[in-house]
């Protein structure tokens, strides 16, 4: 067996929750109603709506429920409607490293198939913690930009959590390895051009694949050997070497702890451009803006050409990616919300007028502190000459400026309120926060249903 292999396995086989220290425990619980509200606060996006109407048509032995109904399929299945609605807005966690991965992805396989084992919340607890072990490694070891789609981290983190849940010993872990990694490898095609739903979903089909090799792997299923440094593996595909980090709890610290909570619907390097444009927007008139500079690190070299999708976004998922959308809005509304990404207000022609007006450059410097600061100066110059400038060297929810407690909540309920009364929100969080104490995860989720539904 190949080493890095061989080390996770065995890293994933002794994980254990008595282990976990108390603030990585409740660390967990946050991240746990951070993607709760992110899913129901996404419920009635056509994606969502799309991905629980095929959910439907699976009939699991044994099920997982659908968040936000009573409805229950395959945990395969509810893994990926469950995580259609993690990820459709674009507002769950982020961990930023060599590359890049939305981690909180996994919840949505771990929550499915500890639901259809009646798992107790420790064993959830430790399967989601382990899952971003998984998949913010694979960050921290990958190159930036190789190609493929950051989502191949997830599967194998969403994997490992769920053999978790399953009580999967070293062998199997291995196995479970072997069928998230070799049927998965995923196109960066999917964050290209005017993106589609699958922008959304694709975390979500991860999840799934996820929970499905783990489910493989614990019916006795056995799988190919060496899928990281054989031959075809993936140091073949990938055309380098590379070694895991320091695990947590093995000489690093647990990485659920350094993954940022997002305080603005949008993509994590549009976080700091935000900030920064919200803190000017009480200084100035948007018809009165000659220019707009932003000043950013690598993600820049993205809006060198000015024809591309981004700085003219066409639907929402492309919208939630567009610094120059995002920063434009943020300048002339003094927020960002979900409404700021409805399709309709992407034709608004004061927003078109303003982003034309907009111009983006990398800061050596900023650079070169990323990713352990993820800096941004905004500079506007009116028409008759003034300037104006904000610089943000973390955003808010950034490790190194985290949301309290009570701001996590209070993100969960404005997520959703539309779809849940603020009695129920209350329950929902209450019960989180008990997670460590329930013999079964099913009473968090069953307290997850919307209105109506």
């Amino acid at each position: 067996m190949d080493k890095n292999t061989e080390a996770l396995a065995r890293y994933a086989a002794d994980f254990r929750y008595e282990d976990m220290p108390a603030e990585v425990v409740h660390e967990t619980k946050r991240k746990l109603i951070d993607t709760l509200g992110c899913a129901l606060g996404a419920f009635n996006a056509e994606p969502c709506r799309i991905a629980r109407a095929v959910a439907r048509r699976s009939v699991g032995n044994p099920p997982a429920r659908i968040l936000g109904t009573q409805d229950k399929s395959t945990p395969e299945q509810a893994a990926f409607a469950n995580g259609a609605m993690v990820r459709c807005q674009d507002y769950n966690d982020s961990y930023l490293s060599s590359a890049s991965c939305h981690p909180s992805d996994a919840w949505s396989a771990v929550l499915a198939v500890g639901d259809a084992m009646h798992a107790s919340g420790k064993a959830v607890i430790a399967g989601a913690a382990l899952a971003y072990e998984g998949s913010c490694n694979f960050a921290d070891a990958m190159p930036r930009e190789q190609g493929w789609d950051n989502v191949f981290y997830d599967v194998v983190g969403s994997a490992l959590g769920c053999a978790k849940v399953l009580g999967l010993n070293q062998e199997q872990m291995t196995h479970t390895i072997a069928f998230a990694i070799v049927p998965n490898v995923t196109l960066e095609q999917t964050r290209l051009g005017e993106l589609s739903m699958w922008k959304g979903c694709a975390g979500a089909n991860a999840a799934r694949n996820g929970a499905f090799a783990a489910i493989l792997a614990h019916e006795g299923m056995t799988g190919p050997r060496d899928v990281i440094e054989g031959k075809w593996g993936l140091w073949n595909l990938l055309g380098c070497e590379f070694q895991w980090a320091p695990f947590g709890g093995r000489g690093g610290p647990y990485r659920i702890t350094r993954t940022h909570i997002k305080y603005y619907p949008g993509v994590v390097h549009a976080q700091s451009p935000i900030s920064a444009a919200l803190q000017l927007h009480p200084q100035i008139n948007a018809d009165d803006v000659a220019s707009v500079v932003i000043e950013s690190y690598w993600v820049a070299k993205r809006y060198t050409n000015r024809d591309t999708h981004l700085w003219h976004p066409a639907t929402s998922e492309t919208a939630d990616h567009s610094i120059p959308y995002l920063v434009a809005a943020a300048l002339i509304d003094g927020d960002i919300t979900a409404a700021t990404l409805a399709e309709e207000r992407l034709r608004d022609p004061k927003l078109q007028r303003l982003m034309a007006k907009i111009s983006i450059q990398e800061n050596a410097e900023f650079e070169k502190a990323y990713p352990a600061e993820m800096q941004c100066r905004i500079v506007v110059t009116t028409k008759g000459g003034e300037s104006k400038s904000a610089h943000v060297r973390h955003f808010k929810g950034h490790i190194r400026s985290p949301l309290t407690d009570a701001e996590v909540e209070a993100k969960f309920r404005t997520l959703t309120e539309h779809v849940v009364d603020a009695r129920q929100a209350d329950a929902i969080i209450a019960k989180a926060w008990q997670l460590d104490k329930l013999d079964d995860i099913g009473e968090v989720l069953a307290l997850c249903v919307v209105k109506g539904k």
